[in-house]
């Protein structure tokens, strides 16, 4: 089986940041309003605090992602849904490897205790006086870098539109396979990073605000040798998030009083949408937070194509999956998978294992079909070469009655109708139940595990309640799922062996079907 994503080794991995400096360190040596050229041997050893916006309710999922990955100290923010974790520069690459994090940004400075005046006209005026006084310096290399990753990422998505118009006969591409790696290989820097190198999104609400500098941003396009004497004129804007009742300002004005003055600190230009650098106001009590954003859109979104009327974040699956600690051989179901952003993850990021996605509709299993492709082909694209596959199938099957072997299944991973879009709460109580005692016949006694998210928290417990023989509840984790309250469930299974039910009880449990 293929082994994409994060679980690319550690040498695909070196190879990857190996690029990445080289190209940055060494291609971009020009000068520039933003910053000046960074020898190699001091970027190399520059370190800079990256903060990550992650799914609320897995913070210590997403920090022991980092303490594992990046051998970083990590600290959870009392701020929900953010983490800050240290990192070098050389790490650049593996940090948009995680797959817990949804947005990026490095922190230019964090104000632990920040005295807030009693007037807001005397608040609004220490915030334009902040702007001056930060060290822009280190985190703006690193922006710099960064973007010029980015760039090679859009050469990378042309090349792969190209190529996929092509089409394979007999396995093989029409071009003559040295031509194929001959241009990979020319565009390799993101080979192992890119397909995952989406951006931020699910925003809270904010107040923004945009302003404008005035900065270089040489054209880097290699084929061209045109060279760019006048700097181009970068566009920035500044995006304010605050939370706490004791504030006698708004996100508004914060944003903008400080982006004011931000303008006049790099003689900066505004433009509300096509900006090229996203300054980040975060103020959480009496903490306030300055960072650079580091992606657009969110990293999410990095496995799906084909997207349904409740497609899960992929973040947000990877976190549910990190709950059951997969291990090697082990056989994970999805069997209300939707999309199949669950086990696309899961054959992602635990290529060893198997992954099972089904569902009743068969919409939704063509959908999770099409994504499982797009993902497929985008590896064989990225390789150059044909792949035998990944971990994972889809099916259609009836969740009641699903075709599994009693006690043949590790681990069971689903997003359960909330019965808002799908679904409806009077069904969700017959439906429950008959899905906890089908999952608890194909889950193996003892070693068993599942993790289920629900909005429907109060048929789930009533549900749960009545099968304690064959599930034992382990943890909750409350999330936020579209601005529902929603839970995820950490289930074991008992060690009970499954009796399977007769007569009245067996018809009971499956009358969610004509429901």
């Amino acid at each position: 089986m293929q082994n994409l994503g994060s679980t690319a080794n550690m040498s695909d991995v070196q190879e990857a940041t190996n690029q990445l400096l080289h190209v940055n360190l060494h291609e971009n040596q020009r000068d520039t309003h933003v910053t000046e050229s960074v020898p190699r041997s001091e970027s190399e050893h520059l370190r800079v605090t990256i903060g990550a916006t992650v799914p609320t309710g897995f913070e210590q999922a997403a920090a022991d992602e980092v303490r594992e990955k990046l051998k970083s100290s990590c600290k959870i923010s009392k701020d929900r849904g953010k983490i800050y974790f240290d990192i070098s520069v050389e790490s650049l690459a593996q940090v948009h490897l995680l797959r817990s994090v949804d947005n990026l940004f490095v922190v230019v400075q964090e104000l632990k205790d920040y005295q807030f005046k009693e007037t807001k006209e005397k608040v609004l005026k220490d915030f334009e006086e902040l702007a001056g006084k930060l060290p822009w310096s280190d985190p703006l290399k690193v922006w710099k870098i960064n973007t010029s990753f980015k760039k090679k990422k859009t050469k990378r998505k042309k090349l792969n539109q190209n190529l996929s118009k092509e089409k394979i006969d007999n396995g093989r591409d029409k071009r003559e396979e040295r031509d194929v790696k001959k241009e990979l290989s020319n565009n390799s820097l993101d080979s192992h990073i890119l397909d995952y190198y989406e951006k931020p999104a699910i925003k809270e609400e904010i107040s923004t605000l945009v302003g404008d500098v005035l900065a270089s941003c040489k054209n880097e396009t290699e084929e061209s040798l045109k060279e760019d004497t006048d700097p181009e004129v970068l566009k920035f804007r500044v995006t304010c998030n605050r939370a706490g009742e004791k504030h006698c300002f708004s996100s508004n004005e914060a944003a903008r009083d400080f982006g004011g003055a931000v303008q006049d600190h790099f003689k900066w230009k505004a433009d509300m949408t096509n900006f090229d650098v996203e300054v980040l106001l975060n103020i959480h009590d009496n903490e306030v937070i300055v960072g650079i954003a580091l992606t657009e859109e969110s990293l999410h979104r990095r496995n799906i194509t084909h997207f349904g009327p409740t497609t899960l974040r992929s973040t947000l699956a990877y976190g549910m999956l990190r709950l059951c600690s997969p291990q090697p051989s082990d056989i994970i179901v999805d069997p209300m998978c939707g999309t199949g952003a669950i086990p696309i993850e899961g054959a992602t990021e635990w290529s060893n294992c198997f992954h099972i996605a089904g569902d009743n509709n068969p919409l939704a299993v063509n959908r999770a079909a099409n994504n499982i492709s797009s993902l497929l082909t985008r590896s064989q694209i990225k390789e150059g070469k044909l792949s035998w596959g990944l971990p994972i199938d889809a099916i259609q099957w009836d969740i009641c009655n699903l075709p599994l072997r009693t006690g043949s299944v590790d681990i069971i991973v689903t997003d359960m109708p909330f019965g808002k879009r799908m679904g409806s709460k009077k069904r969700n109580w017959n439906l429950y139940p008959a899905c906890l005692w089908e999952m608890g016949r194909i889950c193996k006694p003892g070693t068993g595990r599942a993790a289920l998210l629900t909005q429907d928290k109060k048929c789930f417990t009533k549900a749960l309640s009545g099968m304690e023989h064959v599930w034992r509840k382990v943890h909750t984790v409350w999330v936020n799922i579209g601005g529902l309250h929603a839970a995820v469930y950490l289930l074991n299974r008992t060690p009970l062996a499954f009796v399977h039910p007769s007569g009245q009880d067996k018809e009971e449990l499956l009358s969610a079907k004509n429901d």
